[in-house]
This record gives C-alpha cells, structure tokens and sequence, in this order.
C-alpha cells in the first residue's frame, strides 16, 4: 500500500480520506484549522497536521517524502497550485494533482505539469483518477462484450516527447484521444506525448494490470 498526502479537509478532502483510509493506504491529511479534522469519521487512522500546506515543514511533517502522491483540494487556486509545485518540485512526488476553482486558469497550470481538477460535483472521484493509476485504468467505458475498455494511463515521465505510436506498440494499446490543456485532442501519427497530457486508449480488459506495469516504466531502451 501507499503513502498519500492531501491538503485540505473539506468536502472534497474528506472524502479523498476516508476512500484511501478504507483503501487500506496510509494518509495524512493537511488543514490550517484544526476544527476541520472534525469532519472525518472517527474510524479515521490516518495523520492529522495542523499547518499551511506548502510549507516545507509541514509537508514534512505529513511524511511528503514517502508520498506516493499528494493531492491540493484546498479553497484556494494559488495555495493549491503552489502546495503541488512544491510537492513536485521539491518533494519530487510523481503524482500530483490541484483542485482548482476558476477553469480559465487550468491551461496555464497543465503548462506547468499540473494536473487539475474543477468541476465541483465529481471532483473527488476525478483527483482519485489521478493519483491512484490503478483506477485510472477502471476506465470509463466498456463495450458491451466486457472484453475492452476504454481508460486513462498512467506513464513514466521518460515517456514524454516520444511519440504516442510508440506507446500503442509498448503497451498494446489504441490511444482514443488526448485531454490537452483542457481540450480533447484527436492524435496524428506526428502527435507525441507532451508534459501534462491525460492519455485515453482502449484497451484489452484482462491486460490492464499487464499495461499498466509497462507504461508506468521507462521505454526499454531507456531503462537501465
């Protein structure tokens, strides 16, 4: 099991808790105000930390350099875009994602690597398919056989720049589309795989746990 590390303990955080908590992950969940932690069920056996959540001391303090992901669900766009840089860029953890309230904003966070979530009423579900690629490849639609599935992969940053053929021949996989910046992009044979791109291939539904191993490694020729 994983370490996950979310900031902020609304709606939205609490449910992120409780869903990894019963998932059998260990959380730790971050919040200015202690009165917040209120909101969590009692049965609740992950870290509570009182503080501001881009601030080093108290990521640290939620164990951010064992996260496997953090997630920003925070009231505020600048704090949780912030919180997620430092994550990233300090704490390097692979899997981030910001909550973000204003979706006029999300094209320039994805240009910065950001992963962003905004539309309220799905919005726990949507970060969760963000940081825990093993739902990401659930997927979103199956065909009526149940023999293939339509879901988003989760790839190892040495994949970026390569083109997405190399993916589909690595992994076995027809990628559908792309969500760039916000938009749904239709790929080309000249289209390749660019920081903060959301990836969705159709896929065989018996090799999903094989193509996730693959694609979550670097191409083979680049690993050691």
């Amino acid at each position: 099991m994983a370490h996950f590390v979310i900031m902020g303990c609304g709606r939205v955080g609490v449910s992120l808790a409780h869903t990894l908590d019963e998932s059998g992950h260990s959380v730790a969940i971050i919040d200015q105000d202690d009165r917040a932690f209120r909101r969590l069920r009692s049965s609740f056996g992950g870290r509570k930390v009182t503080g501001v959540g881009f601030d080093r001391d108290t990521l640290k303090h939620a164990d951010i350099e064992n996260a496997y992901a953090f997630a920003a669900v925070s009231s505020g766009d600048n704090s949780n875009i912030l919180a997620t840089r430092v994550a990233r860029e300090t704490f390097h953890v692979r899997h981030v994602v910001a909550r973000i309230y204003d979706p006029g904003r999300a094209e320039i966070y994805q240009r910065l690597g950001i992963p962003t979530v905004a539309a309220v009423r799905w919005s726990a579900d949507q970060v969760l398919r963000r940081i825990l690629p093993e739902q990401s490849i659930d997927g979103d639609y199956r065909e009526t056989s149940g023999r293939l599935i339509l879901g988003e992969l989760s790839l190892n940053d040495a994949w970026l720049g390569r083109p997405l053929k190399d993916i589909e021949a690595a992994g076995g996989v027809r990628i559908a589309y792309l969500t760039r910046f916000g938009e749904g992009v239709l790929p080309t044979d000249e289209t390749s795989y660019q920081q903060g791109d959301i990836v969705h291939a159709m896929m065989k539904t018996t090799a999903t746990d094989e193509i996730g191993r693959i694609l979550a490694s670097p191409p083979k020729e680049n690993a050691e």
